[in-house]
């Protein structure tokens, strides 16, 4: 299994339209899988990848994380993805329209929540949205509401409660939800809009303050990417994550059933 930084993945993206297929070499063999997903999914997906590597010991997955909308720019402009997912529907549709996802792969396979997480050892009590707005609360990562999903859900909640006009001298824009989880693990901001599964997995660096009510229910899908040089294979994966054995590794990390 490799895991891949936006950047390298773009470097492989001038690799492909400069010199062309040829130029991956044996890295481009049908049996690997490039898979880019939502960064929430980080940890997640490196347990499915190894299991579903076990399971078909003859692929090799390659792991890309980042923003969804990062992600889907990267595929639009021609990045070698065999299997996109994203951390909301509406990115996943915006990929459908411009023609890239196979439709009939489309599946949802996980379900999260939005939080509002604090330092680990902040005194702040926050119990309810209005409270952001506390003359302690100086400054709140969310991610990029213009590529991240969570950043776009925390700004429809904000917006709902007409705190959005408020707050925005408060935040701080991030380029991905994880680095919103580390600007308030590291106590850099007050409070970070993330999912649950992230302020899981900054135990003893983060704590929930309290859970958002999202209006649009906050889903994962995964479909299969147009022209990818391993469709049989990058089909394989996306039904494995319905799997029993995928979707208990998805509860471990504080993922629900879809």
């Amino acid at each position: 299994m490799t895991v891949f930084t936006p950047s390298s993945l773009r470097r492989r993206l001038v690799a492909v339209l400069l010199v062309g297929p040829l130029a991956l070499g044996g890295a481009a063999h049908a049996a690997e899988i490039i898979v880019s997903a939502a960064a929430s999914l980080t940890d997640a997906f490196k347990e499915i990848a190894a299991a579903f590597e076990q399971s078909q010991p003859r692929t090799k997955l390659t792991l890309n994380f980042g923003a969804s909308g990062q992600l889907l720019q990267q595929i639009v402009a021609g990045a070698p993805v065999d299997v996109f997912a994203p951390a909301d529907l509406e990115t996943m549709d915006r990929a459908a329209k411009q023609a890239v996802i196979m439709d009939e792969s489309r599946v949802v396979f996980a379900r999260n929540e939005l939080v509002v997480a604090v330092p680990a050892t902040s005194l702040l009590v926050l119990n309810r949205l209005a409270d952001v707005m506390g003359p302690e609360v100086k400054r709140i990562a969310i991610g990029n509401p213009d590529s991240v999903p969570a950043g776009k859900y925390a700004r429809d909640v904000l917006t709902t409660a007409r705190l959005w006009p408020d707050v925005q001298e408060r935040l701080v824009f991030t380029q991905n939800v994880r680095q919103a989880l580390d600007y308030v693990a590291r106590g850099e901001v007050d409070a970070a809009f993330v999912y649950r599964t992230d302020a899981i997995a900054a135990v003893n660096r983060a704590k929930i303050a309290f859970v958002t009510k999202t209006e649009t229910p906050v889903l994962y899908p995964a479909a299969v990417v147009k022209g990818s040089r391993n469709a049989a294979g990058a089909t394989a994966f996306v039904k494995f994550l319905r799997t029993e054995g995928a979707q208990r590794i998805l509860e471990r990390y504080g993922f629900g059933r879809p």
